[in-house]
């Protein structure tokens, strides 16, 4: 069977993202999601388009540090579904949403989230697959991680506290 022009790929990285879009075609809108909070947040979180809620500090900050709009309001609408009272950049003690910016080293991204499990802390990894370092430091981080973590593509998060240990590629 031949595939349509547009589906064909023309390189090995095109062939990469086919990859990746058919691994997570089964996730589309919560569909095969088990989980009710993944599920929850899939529903409530990443298909909103517009802030939820009226608090907007996270979301300020993030545009102020040049992350996208839709992923400012994906992760403003995640802290207020949520119900985090506190952020932070590139830290994770202290709060309840850790933000790791696309600065943030791989040696950095291995102490935050050890220090984001000690604490409880939920850790946001931006850009995960910004290179090939980061990518597998990310997929240490998942296969060692005690609890729920969902990649989107754009970010990696990682739930800490009392959720099982799964992971979702959405």
């Amino acid at each position: 069977m031949k595939l349509p022009k547009r589906y064909r790929p023309r390189h090995h990285r095109d062939v990469e993202r086919l990859r990746s879009r058919i691994a997570r075609a089964r996730y589309f809108r919560g569909h095969g999601v088990h989980s009710p909070f993944v599920y929850a947040i899939v529903r409530q979180v990443f298909m909103k388009h517009e802030l939820s809620g009226k608090e907007h500090a996270l979301y300020d900050t993030l545009r102020r540090c040049d992350v996208n709009e839709r992923r400012a309001v994906q992760l403003q609408n995640l802290y207020t579904h949520c119900k985090y009272k506190s952020f932070g950049l590139n830290r994770a003690s202290g709060i309840e949403l850790g933000i790791a910016t696309p600065e943030a080293t791989v040696e950095e991204l291995t102490a935050l989230a050890a220090e984001a499990r000690r604490c409880g802390t939920t850790l946001c990894i931006l850009d995960p697959y910004a290179d090939k370092a980061r990518r597998e430091c990310c997929q240490r981080l998942i296969l060692a991680h005690p609890s729920t973590s969902i990649d989107n593509r754009a970010y990696l998060l990682l739930f800490n506290g009392d959720l099982p240990k799964q992971h979702f590629k959405l």
